[in-house]
């Protein structure tokens, strides 16, 4: 260290006077004592965290990153996926959306670098593509509040989807809070500037997410009628969160009248008997992100595919009474014959009614909307259709020969394939009974 500061003396001593440089040699010795500090510190960190890191099975990748933070598109540098992968790794999901679509948005008809059309928002926001994830994603910062374009009520039984990445990184700040709500507009437009600043002021449910790192991620849920607070849980920790910074998470919420319910990954975090506000149609869903000492370049929130769903899906009945049944909850990745993980609460529904009826056989027809050529639809929904069948042998030990499939393509629209609630609407799996 004394050659360190005997160098930086002999640069700047010709510039300086006796007094100045008594003064400045204290200054030296000040800083280059705190920056090797600094350096040491850093260095034990990163030994802590590769050792924490090794104990915990994580490589060694980071997680999204931006190329620019003017730029459009986020890359992703790391290539691990998460440990779970394919339908199995929601095993234990319950979740089922309601049946009938109110509201969905993908971005997929919006302007990169824009905020999606029908949006509002008290800052900024904009639409961008994601190296290793296909489709748009809205990317939301921090300190603000976003209201999403719907102006349809969700009834007192509904659901809403969506998933987030979150490009997290620890640097040695607390991560900015995540959250979801629904709230009810009144009268009011439920875009109305007056719920950025106060969205309670009705009625509303939100849930708080606290990222954190070493599994110490943890969840809040609170609820407020008429601008009271009605509603407060305590904090719930949910660990395997960090596991997933720079991977999509699936978010998904259930209300049944004052029930809400919600579910992260295939966790079930919060089932709150009494949580929502009774007498109030809720009829918006909103997004926030915490305020945090990291600059833009250093962290990322991005969300896409939010679905919204109202009634509540009675599978069985509907399947062995009726004899067919016809769902949107089946989901593929984009232009693949690949289930997500969310697939799997419907079809474990699936599996359920025909192991309690084994003399029951039955048909699974693919549908898609009308993106693309009749050709290559016509082949995709054949395959996903399959693609349900094996996992319903495989995975639920379903006899082979008691399962058809088929798949119709784009030909059998059930809504209006220029609205992207019509779309996902027709994006579908329909089970009949032979």
């Amino acid at each position: 260290m004394n050659k360190i500061i005997f160098l930086l003396l002999l640069l700047v001593a010709p510039a300086l006077t006796q007094a100045q440089l008594g003064g400045f040699m204290n200054k030296v010795k000040n800083k280059v004592s705190s920056k090797a500090n600094q350096r040491l510190d850093a260095k034990v960190d990163k030994a802590i965290d590769k050792g924490l890191d090794e104990a915990e099975g994580k490589g060694s990748g980071t997680a999204v990153a931006e190329k620019n933070s003017n730029s459009n598109t986020a890359s992703e540098v790391e290539d691990k996926q998460p440990e779970t992968t394919g339908v199995n790794a929601f095993s234990k999901y319950d979740f089922i959306p309601g049946k009938e679509i109110v509201y969905y948005d993908n971005f997929e008809q919006d302007a990169l670098a824009e905020l999606p059309a029908g949006w509002n928002t008290n800052g900024s926001g904009e639409v961008v593509t994601l190296d290793k994830f296909p489709g748009k994603w809205l990317r939301i910062h921090k300190g603000f509040v976003y209201l999403t374009a719907n102006e349809k009520e969700f009834s007192e039984n509904f659901t809403a989807e969506f998933d987030v990445v979150m490009q997290l990184k620890n640097n040695g700040w607390m991560f900015p809070v995540f959250s979801v709500g629904l709230f009810s507009a009144g009268t009011e437009s439920t875009t109305d500037n007056s719920f950025l600043k106060n969205y309670n002021s009705n009625s509303a449910v939100a849930a708080h997410i606290y990222p954190g790192s070493y599994n110490n991620s943890r969840l809040v849920v609170e609820s407020y009628d008429d601008n009271k607070p009605y509603f407060n849980s305590d904090s719930k920790e949910y660990a395997p969160l960090d596991k997933y910074y720079g991977k999509p998470v699936h978010i998904a919420i259930q209300v049944q009248k004052q029930r809400f319910r919600i579910w992260i990954n295939e966790t079930k975090a919060f089932d709150v008997p009494k949580g929502v506000p009774a007498g109030k149609m809720m009829n918006q869903l909103f997004f926030k992100v915490g305020s945090t000492n990291y600059p833009e370049e250093q962290y990322g929130m991005y969300i896409s595919n939010i679905k919204v769903a109202k009634g509540v899906e009675d599978t069985r009945h509907r399947l062995v009474e009726e004899g067919k049944f016809s769902t949107t909850a089946i989901l593929f990745d984009v232009n693949t014959a690949t289930l997500k993980p969310e697939s799997f609460g419907v079809i474990k529904e699936i599996a359920g009614v025909l192991k309690e009826h084994s003399n029951i056989r039955i048909s699974i027809t693919g549908h898609t909307d009308s993106d693309g050529t009749d050709a290559a639809n016509l082949t995709l929904s054949q395959k996903r259709a399959a693609a349900v069948k094996e996992v319903l042998v495989k995975d639920f030990s379903i006899e082979e020969t008691r399962i058809q499939t088929d798949g119709k393509g784009e030909s059998i629209p059930m809504a209006d394939n220029k609205t992207k609630e019509g779309k996902a609407a027709n994006r579908r799996v329909e089970f009949v009974k032979l």
